[in-house]
């Protein structure tokens, strides 16, 4: 009985030591992951391009992740990126193809490709029921260290100004703040790009080393400060709207789990969404009701040739590779598809 006892007593200290063990498993505890993404955007633009869909992520990873958000040029100058994000020296990015200069064939259609659009709502339909979304995809996963996540629509591309604009002729000899690929279809009509920090182009206006801005349409004006040292503000817009992006660096993004990869991605729509509205909203009030600007318009007839121009733009751009090629083949057919469809879609 003694030796049964003692087996019992033995047996039961084992037991209830198994038992604490596997209850309480020892579990390294695992760090929080920090980000840092630089966007194309001035605080001013960036408190709504993208400031309330990193705070909103913040928030719903309850700890796991924090994304710390800088502003234009803050960490890198824009046209640097890219390179900077591939090396790792930042984890994340929104910006354009074109302006951050990324390495791929279809870049040019980033920022404002001209007349690729006529309104913010053509973007995400091209990416997501023509095909674009599956051609980024490929084009960014041919280099290394950067991963593409998601394309969106920004507001149409306007002139603002110090003096008029009431045709073509006035465009002559203007040096104009805008993208690259903007800036080179410009050209054709006159106009001498330049390129600056964003941050320097206020005072540039105020210096005399510019004469206006093809960077944005009016909401951006009036948000950034540049309606403050323009006077003038041209209907005529040479594109729709801007097409930018979300970039990762893959070996970061790689590190996330599936569950803040979804939530990012969410989130991202959420910041897709936002612009939509406030863009929209934002181009027609202050067009009506804004005091800042006097608005100016080039006649139908004569903006048409421009957008005729573009066409011809559009076709030397497909024979710079195949990518690019079918990019223009669906923008292509996207525009017969709208004008046939008619208004609200295309109006004559």
């Amino acid at each position: 009985m003694t030796n049964r006892r003692d087996f019992l007593k033995k047996a039961g200290l084992a037991a209830a030591a198994g038992t604490t063990a596997l209850a309480a498993p020892a579990v390294r505890a695992q760090s929080k992951i920090t980000w840092r993404l630089q966007t194309y955007a001035g605080p001013a633009l960036a408190e709504h391009v993208i400031k309330p869909a990193i705070d909103a992520f913040n928030k719903a990873a309850n700890g796991e992740m924090q994304i710390d958000l800088y502003t234009a040029d803050q960490l890198v100058p824009t046209g640097e990126l890219f390179r900077a994000m591939q090396a790792g020296t930042i984890d994340a990015v929104q910006s354009d193809d074109d302006s951050m200069a990324s390495p791929v064939d279809i870049k040019v259609f980033g920022g404002y490709f001209p007349f690729a659009s006529r309104y913010s709502l053509d973007v995400p339909t091209l990416f997501h029921q023509y095909g674009l979304n599956e051609i980024w995809a490929e084009a960014y996963g041919e280099v290394e260290g950067v991963t593409w996540l998601s394309a969106g629509a920004w507001d149409p591309c306007n002139f603002a100004t110090i003096k008029p604009i009431k045709s073509l002729e006035d465009l002559k000899g203007l040096r104009i703040f805008t993208f690259p690929t903007a800036g080179k279809f410009l050209t054709r009509f006159g106009v001498v790009p330049v390129t600056l920090p964003w941050e320097d182009v206020q005072v540039a206006m105020q210096t005399g080393e510019l004469d206006g801005l093809a960077w944005s349409g009016i909401t951006e004006d009036y948000t950034v400060g540049w309606a403050d040292v323009t006077k003038y503000f041209l209907t005529n817009n040479i594109s729709g709207a801007w097409c930018g992006s979300f970039f990762a660096n893959s070996a970061r993004w790689d590190e996330v789990p599936e569950h803040l990869k979804t939530l990012f991605r969410l989130c991202i729509d959420s910041s897709h969404y936002y612009r939509q509205h406030w863009y929209w909203g934002g181009e027609a009030m202050l067009r009506a009701e804004g005091t800042k600007l006097e608005l100016t318009t080039i006649p139908d007839e004569e903006w048409e040739t421009v957008e005729q121009e573009a066409l011809k733009f559009w076709d030397e751009i497909a024979a710079t590779s195949p990518r690019a090629a079918k990019v223009v083949a669906i923008l292509k057919k996207y525009r017969e598809v709208m004008e046939k469809a008619g208004p609200p879609y295309r109006y004559s």
